[in-house]
């Protein structure tokens, strides 16, 4: 009998967990003037946004419908803070952040990729762009434990080999990856990036040595607009977040395959998936300008099962 409660406690648990999960149908913040650019999640359900607005890290912990500061606002010197993804692997929190300036006002902070381990926030590394600009985008991460990450004002990708001590430049392109944004790896070892600004799709080859192939422009089965985030969540599938939808984009070839999942969504601009749900940041960047109260800030959920 003892046995038996034991198993029917722990299924009412299961059962109450499973619908906290279901209910967090939207994450809102403890905050305002978020402007979450990105987010990322780990396996148990926990979200971290890059928080435009606040050159911070917020956290909702799983089955939390409010996102709280996680990364305290200018915490090793972070400012613009856009690309966030979790490596459980390593145990790493990357964070993109981006110096403020130039083009005649005074250049303000660092363009660096930076490491926060994932249990407690404390900085493990950070590793400043090559030449000291740029605009630190996106960021992926192969099995191997190399690091990249999209430079959308340099048209550029960096990267950071396991163990190493700089960025390095991987790939270099002005004009076919002028506003690289949203970056992903899929089984077959290549690596995926969009333009937002040219409304493009590209794959990059990573060579038995490690470096970039001829960047090969892919042909989507409808326009894309404006793509920005993605995320990998099958051996040649991706979630992509672009002109107010969420696609599923399934790579055969040289095509793309893509399926509209939610259409009519403002503002949005990454996409994280866990536990058969895939979230959704709604930025609202053409609000930053100005003094104005955005109002709230939310992430909303799409129910989605990856396929293999």
């Amino acid at each position: 009998m003892r046995y038996r409660s034991f198993g029917t406690l722990a299924f009412v648990v299961a059962l109450s967990c499973l619908a906290q999960a279901a209910d967090r149908t939207t994450i809102t913040f403890a905050d305002g003037r978020i402007f979450p650019e990105s987010l990322t999640s780990t396996k148990n359900g926990d979200i971290y946004f890059g928080a435009l607005g606040q050159d911070a890290v917020y956290r909702a912990a799983k089955n939390s419908t409010v996102a709280t500061v996680w990364i305290k606002p200018k915490t090793a010197n972070l400012q613009q803070v856009l690309g966030v993804f979790a490596d459980e692997k390593a145990g790493v929190l990357w964070v993109c952040a981006s110096a403020t300036g130039g083009r005649g006002a005074p250049v303000v902070g660092e363009t660096a990729l930076k490491a926060f381990a994932l249990k407690d926030a404390s900085l493990k590394g950070s590793y400043a762009f090559p030449g000291g600009n740029g605009l630190c985008n996106d960021i992926a991460v192969a099995k191997d434990g190399t690091v990249y990450a999209t430079d959308t004002t340099q048209g550029r990708i960096l990267r950071l080999k396991k163990g190493a001590t700089a960025l390095d430049v991987w790939a270099n392109d002005p004009m076919q990856l002028a506003t690289a944004d949203g970056i992903a790896l899929l089984a077959d070892g290549n690596i995926y990036v969009n333009s937002v600004g040219q409304s493009t799709l590209m794959r990059i080859p990573v060579k038995a040595d490690g470096s970039a192939g001829p960047i090969a422009k892919l042909q989507p089965s409808q326009p894309l607009m404006g793509p920005d985030g993605m995320r990998s969540v099958g051996s040649r599938t991706m979630l992509l977040v672009e002109g107010g939808r969420l696609d599923e984009v399934t790579i055969n070839g040289d095509k793309a395959d893509v399926k509209v999942l939610k259409d009519g969504m403002t503002g949005i601009t990454a996409v994280t998936l866990t536990q058969n749900i895939a979230y959704v940041s709604e930025a609202r960047l053409n609000a930053r300008t100005g003094t104005a109260d955005p109002g709230p800030f939310r992430a909303m959920s799409v129910a989605y099962k990856a396929p293999k």
